[in-house]
């Protein structure tokens, strides 16, 4: 049994690097995607270089995603919600772009899928007796620094499951963040939800906007909420007093559609012991992200 570690990329050249370190042990593959569009739709370069990590090249494929979806909204004046939707679209193509080579693998083989900042911890987590079909890691949230945490809040991102299950890495993503019982009949229709589910708590570390000002505005511009940023008309100045005020200009706890998601929430310095080894063991190697 082979354990395939999947990811997105858009310039995350850190991020990667500390993924890798921390993954390598546990995992036989790394595959990375990257598109010539960011999530917004402008053409890009390729950011991503294999020899950048000349001690896990061997382990590393590279994929290059060509074409943009073909079921964007082309229209020359779009509401913003339809501007996000064609970013969901650029992301859920990019990420199941990765489906097509995978098989050379065995389906009995797990396939892990990530966004690059999302590192499960498999340190305590034996693949090899895992019963259930998906297994989704309950991650720790950090924000702007290594060591600054949003509190009280579970995320999970990183999300796994034997390749004889996947119906797309998409479909893996978006599965929900519980197991329902096997009476429920909604289960029969939707992918989402799924009655054989392992939630491993503890389950690693989502360093989410370990960047620059000047770099966070780049993503913002960039990512799948580019339109919101864009329509709030925030600045450079505004990120760099975020980040030193230590807050993030959403509530996480909030419903989509609640106003309340736009308040700020204030991060927690955390104790460096509980981030991953390698980190630790290489703190002053990652000192300017330390608070």
């Amino acid at each position: 049994m082979k354990i395939i570690d999947t990811t997105t990329y858009f310039e995350e050249s850190m991020m990667m690097d500390i993924r890798f370190n921390i993954l390598n042990s546990y995992v036989d593959k790394f595959i990375v995607c990257e598109s010539l569009y960011t999530h917004s739709g402008k053409k890009k370069e390729i950011n991503f270089d294999v020899n950048d990590y000349p001690k896990f090249k061997n382990k590393i494929t590279h994929l290059i995603l060509k074409d943009e979806p073909n079921d964007l909204n082309k229209n020359e004046n779009i509401s913003v919600k339809d501007k996000r939707l064609n970013s969901i679209y650029r992301i859920r193509d990019q990420r199941n772009y990765i489906k097509i080579f995978l098989n050379e693998f065995s389906p009995e083989d797990y396939i892990i899928y990530s966004d690059n900042d999302e590192i499960p911890n498999l340190e305590k987590f034996d693949f090899k007796t895992n019963k259930k079909k998906f297994v989704i890691f309950n991650q720790q949230i950090f924000y702007y620094k290594l060591n600054l945490t949003l509190p009280n809040l579970n995320w999970y991102g990183s999300k796994a499951c034997k390749l004889k299950y996947l119906k797309s890495v998409d479909f893996l993503r978006n599965i929900k963040n519980k197991e329902y019982s096997y009476l429920r009949l909604d289960t029969i229709f939707s992918d989402k939800k799924q009655n054989s589910v392992k939630l491993v708590e503890n389950g690693g570390w989502h360093f989410s906007n370990l960047k620059t000002h000047k770099d966070l505005e780049k993503k913002y511009l960039n990512d799948e909420n580019h339109a919101e940023y864009e329509l709030k008309n925030n600045s450079l100045k505004k990120i760099q007093e975020n980040i030193n005020r230590k807050v993030v200009p959403y509530n996480y706890q909030a419903k989509k559609d609640s106003l309340d998601r736009f308040n700020e929430t204030s991060l927690t310095k955390v104790d460096i012991n509980i981030l991953p080894e390698y980190i630790k063991k290489n703190i002053d190697k990652y000192k300017d992200w330390i608070v």
